[in-house]
């Protein structure tokens, strides 16, 4: 079976890669977004260039936790520290919902002190120049998180894209404010935009939360363990107490197998042996703990 924590090492780089891209992303976009802002004095621009800081933030966490998750196991960490990874997303989502609180008290103060916009035009430049970066960096950094099976990257994910249809919200609203002259249109779209960041950073949260909890694996892995374990039913093999957890990028499968009483110990073991070598081949990065039992409760023969 492959060594889990060799694969581990193999994959550190990758990752971490995507998580520099998308901290390098986020300071191009605060840039941008905080010149917009203040080239309009547009409190949904400066909704959207908060929303970028906590981007970096995340994204700085991000980089820390992949790193800890990439550590091989050691004696005070026999399971590895592929954990750390739901550490990062769930940071993450709480900066979220604490983006979304400070947008809305801009948003409620603005409300009552309603102020015009200046330069439009040049502001939402650079805004949509931003917007453009978040999309082109979260696809990229979606695909590595399936790829890699990273919980943290995925989030990452997630929130650029909710940045990016929240930039689009916002320029719509600019946009509007600028055509019609209705100042209160520029903080009831930033209003708007805090509820829907919340909503993002509750299910981010939530995320992380499961994977702490020792979650199983998503249905499509486990009818994928179902399937191989019903190939080697076939050679009469008994499947019982299956469970399975799933640890960052790290997925754990414990199983009892029982076979034929008149099985040698060799035998036994060269049968389970089969068994995780499919798991793993089929699932990347698998650790698979087995227990070897004769049917009917008789010692395996030697």
């Amino acid at each position: 079976m492959p060594d889990p924590a060799a694969s581990r090492l193999g994959r550190e780089w990758p990752v971490r890669r995507f998580a520099a891209l998308s901290i390098l992303a986020a300071l191009l976009t605060i840039g941008m977004k905080m010149t917009a802002w203040r080239i309009t004095g547009s409190v949904g621009l400066l909704s959207d260039a908060v929303e970028s800081l906590v981007n970096l933030a995340g994204a700085v966490m991000a980089f820390g936790m992949l790193t800890v998750a990439a550590k091989p196991a050691d004696e005070r960490h026999a399971f590895g520290h592929s954990k750390a990874e739901y550490f990062s997303s769930g940071f993450e989502g709480m900066l979220v919902i604490l983006a979304a609180v400070s947008i809305g008290y801009a948003a409620v103060g603005r409300l009552a002190s309603p102020a015009g916009l200046q330069q439009v035009g040049l502001g939402l430049g650079f805004s949509v120049l931003a917007s453009l970066v978040n999309l082109g960096v979260a696809i990229i950094i979606g695909r590595a998180g399936r790829r890699y099976g990273s919980i943290t990257l995925q989030a990452d994910s997630q929130h650029l894209l909710t940045d990016v249809w929240t930039s689009a919200g916002v320029l719509a609203g600019v946009a509007a404010v600028a055509l019609t002259g209705w100042r209160l249109l520029d903080p009831i779209v930033a209003l708007a935009v805090a509820c829907n960041i919340v909503f993002t950073g509750i299910r981010i949260v939530r995320e992380s939360a499961s994977g702490l909890m020792d979650a199983a694996l998503p249905r499509p892995e486990l009818q994928i363990v179902e399937g191989i374990l019903d190939g080697h039913r076939r050679n009469g093999i008994e499947f019982h107490d299956v469970m399975t957890r799933l640890s960052g990028r790290t997925r754990y499968i414990s199983l009892h197998a029982l076979v034929p009483g008149d099985w040698t110990v060799r035998r036994g073991h060269d049968a389970l042996d089969l068994v995780e070598a499919d798991l793993a081949a089929a699932l990347p990065g698998a650790v698979v703990f087995t227990h070897l039992e004769s049917r009917g409760g008789d010692a395996v023969a030697t």
